[in-house]
């Protein structure tokens, strides 16, 4: 029941073998619950009359939209249960007169992908013939192009430098490349305000939300057309709201429930507190600055620092921490620092490039400033999120990479910003959380210098959108002390970051904290000097339910283990009964353990078997090393013919190195050093067959874990 639930549909059955017992949300024989024989089962047609009573589809016209069929490229690919729900939802609104559609779904959730299934179904199905997809940035618009849209081929276009040519059906388009601000070059008014049927805005919280916004102008130009917004964060203040506008999401789907379902990945929190950041810095007085100006003496702290006032020594602290972790991790790990402002970028990635000097000699590439006014930058992001491209392996940036770039290896997210509004907050924590497990990518890391993670603790941070408030005719908007906290870049309409040549203007204290492009107006101190040095630091870890743990890894593990095993008897007589034993460590995955944090905590050599017993028993450890040594001195292999040998020690020296996951694949067998025996079904062979291969590899892993 819970599963029809989440699956948005109203039928459901169990059985034992001899009959069915039905649950039917739409209650058709009258009631909800109805046993049923083995010949009694509803057929599809059935089924179908269901769904359209539990949906509301009435006429035929709705019935055509909502039986469209997705879009099938022939690789195997199909929508997530998720994403079927989000598709059919809006198809289903859509069908039944409504016009202004908001989904709200959790960065890395393939929202794009999403767009893209609604608009080929409502356009496949002749509900909507012309289309426009609206973003804000250059980047979103060529990923789109380049990925899921990519199947509308010569029937899309993307509208550049204001040309409009109408002989098109799919429209991509920046909506600074359709507006000028002036209604005699506007672009979009070279439409006739009924040309498009359906209008999808990518990331809506950055623009539509706002009354006075570029986007509203656009959308209200062609307010005939449906409106779909997606978002991963709805905008929701005092004075804007998503939700007033579009109305509440037909569909969330949350960054905790992607985390659960496997979809998205988990993440550890690193936070680093440095003396200045939490005793401040006062200079002694009539210090001056690098370049002889008279520091105002007062008590600066991390909401200054490298806003109006630059440590030296700051920079240099951060970027050689970020170094150490990624030498101890992988210092090609694709990492992405968020910096105060541009100059800030700039700053860091010098810093960084310092403290990986001997990688920088070999590809100076492997730092890169990418930000709204570094054109070298720019055009190095598409290797940045390329998985297959080494370099750029670090990105410093400020605001042009917090939205819409699709980073799936990035494993490291680095904050040394002062990010106060949760839908920055958000978005920056999704360049992380997609997952790519061909190239090792299935959780990453967050290094936080300014306390920025305490916004996890907030209960709006995966919570539903919720309209804050709904404006009246005299309520107030936000001051403009507020609005100067809050501001978003001003993008220009190739979509990139505005950098305002402004000469230093001195602003009230009370109005010089948070983000925004006032950043780049503030007249900065520079100075160098001053001690700095690391205080503190605290490891966070995902439990089961998304929450963070503060506190030992190693006693959450002990306490989640003993839940599931009584004693180390019933723990290793389970872990040798299993007949994989990848599934006892999906159980205890799923209890909020992530291994690969655990073993940069414990150990990354030794088998997840030994950190278990080590961690929840207090057992002493062996290595995979010196646990495949120990197989290879006994007489274990001298049962087996030379050919079957030659396989098992192979299989043994794989789990030496990858664990004991990889071995119990039958995939195993096409990577080499097994391939060179032949191909599987040659190699299973071998041992007479499949049954007695997998009968095999059970018998080497008992030997393996004999001595615990």
């Amino acid at each position: 029941m819970n599963y029809a639930q989440i699956l948005d549909i109203p039928s459901v059955y169990s059985s034992n073998g001899d009959g069915f017992y039905e649950h039917d949300r739409t209650c058709s024989k009258g009631k909800i619950e109805t046993e049923l024989s083995l010949n009694q089962f509803p057929s599809p047609e059935i089924l179908w009359q269901r769904y359209k009573k539990y949906k509301g589809i009435v006429t035929k016209e709705q019935e055509s939209i909502t039986a469209q069929d997705y879009f099938f490229d022939g690789s195997g690919r199909t929508p997530r249960y998720y994403q079927q729900i989000a598709v059919n939802r809006t198809c289903e609104a859509i069908a039944k007169g409504q016009d202004r559609i908001l989904l709200t779904m959790a960065t890395g959730t393939g929202k794009t992908y999403v767009a893209f299934q609604i608009i080929h179904r409502l356009w496949k199905s002749s509900t909507k013939r012309r289309i426009l997809f609206l973003a804000d940035r250059n980047a979103l618009i060529d990923q789109t192009k380049r990925g899921d849209f990519r199947h509308f081929k010569d029937k899309m276009t993307v509208i550049r430098k204001k040309k409009i040519d109408k002989s098109y059906e799919i429209y991509l388009a920046l909506y600074q490349g359709l507006t000028n601000y002036d209604e005699d070059k506007d672009a979009y008014r070279k439409f006739s305000p009924n040309f498009f049927d359906l209008i999808v805005i990518d990331e809506c919280h950055r623009g539509s939300a706002a009354e006075d916004s570029a986007w509203r102008e656009i959308l209200n130009y062609f307010s005939g057309a449906a409106h779909i917004g997606l978002t991963a964060t709805p905008k929701e203040t005092e004075a804007v709201s998503s939700t007033e506008y579009f109305g509440d999401p037909i569909y969330t789907y949350s960054l905790r429930q992607g985390i659960q379902d496997g979809f998205l990945a988990p993440y550890k929190v690193l936070r680093v507190g440095l003396n200045v950041d939490l005793e401040g810095w006062r200079p002694e007085k009539g210090k001056t600055d690098k370049h002889g100006l008279l520091i105002d003496d007062r008590i600066y702290n991390r909401k200054d620092f490298d806003k109006n006032l630059v440590i030296d020594e700051r920079t240099q602290t951060v970027s050689k921490k970020v170094t150490q972790f990624l030498i101890k991790t992988n210092r090609f790990d694709k990492t992405i620092i968020f910096c105060v402002d541009i100059d800030h970028a700039q700053r860091m990635r010098a810093a960084i490039a310092n403290e990986n000097s001997d990688l920088m000699a070999k590809n100076s590439k492997f730092v890169m400033q990418i930000t709204g006014d570094n054109d070298e930058g720019k055009m190095e992001l598409d290797n940045f999120i390329n998985p297959e491209e080494r370099y750029p392996v670090i990105a410093t940036t400020s605001k042009l990479m917090t939205t819409g770039v699709d980073a799936q290896t990035c494993k490291l997210i680095v904050l040394d910003s002062n990010i106060c509004s949760m839908t920055e907050f958000k978005q920056i924590i999704g360049r992380g959380t997609r997952i790519n497990e061909e190239f090792g990518k299935t959780f990453f890391t967050i290094m936080d210098f300014r306390n920025v993670t305490d916004l996890f603790a907030d209960p709006g941070f995966d919570g539903d959108p919720v309209r804050v408030k709904e404006l009246n005719e005299d309520d107030e908007f936000e001051s403009p002390e507020d609005e100067l906290k809050t501001k978003e870049p001003v993008l220009d309409e190739e979509g990139e970051e505005i950098v305002f040549d402004i000469p230093p203007v001195e602003y009230p204290d009370d109005i010089i904290d948070g983000g925004g492009i006032i950043d780049e107006h503030l007249a900065k101190y520079y100075v160098n000097g001053v001690n700095v040095a690391v205080l503190n630091e605290r490891i966070q870890y995902m439990d089961g339910n998304g929450g963070l743990i503060t506190g030992s890894l190693k006693d959450y593990t002990r306490k989640k283990v003993c839940e599931q095993y009584r004693s180390l008897d019933d723990f290793i007589n389970k872990w040798n009964q299993a007949d994989k034993k990848k599934v006892i460590i999906e159980e205890l995955t799923e209890q909020g353990i992530v291994f690969e944090n655990f073993k940069e905590v414990i150990n990354r050599e030794m088998d997840i078997f030994d950190l278990i017993c080590h961690t929840a028993f207090d057992q002493p450890p062996l290595s995979r090393a010196e646990r495949a040594n120990n197989v290879k001195k006994s007489d274990y292999f001298t049962k087996y013919g030379e050919q079957a040998r030659k396989v098992l020690k192979a299989l043994l020296d794989k789990y030496s190195d990858e664990g004991v996951e990889n071995i119990e694949d039958m995939k195993i067998l096409q990577v080499s050093p097994l391939n060179r025996f032949g191909s599987p079904l040659e190699i299973v062979k071998i041992f007479g067959g499949k049954k007695q291969y997998l009968h095999a590899v059970t018998e080497l892993e008992r030997e393996i874990y004999k001595v615990a």
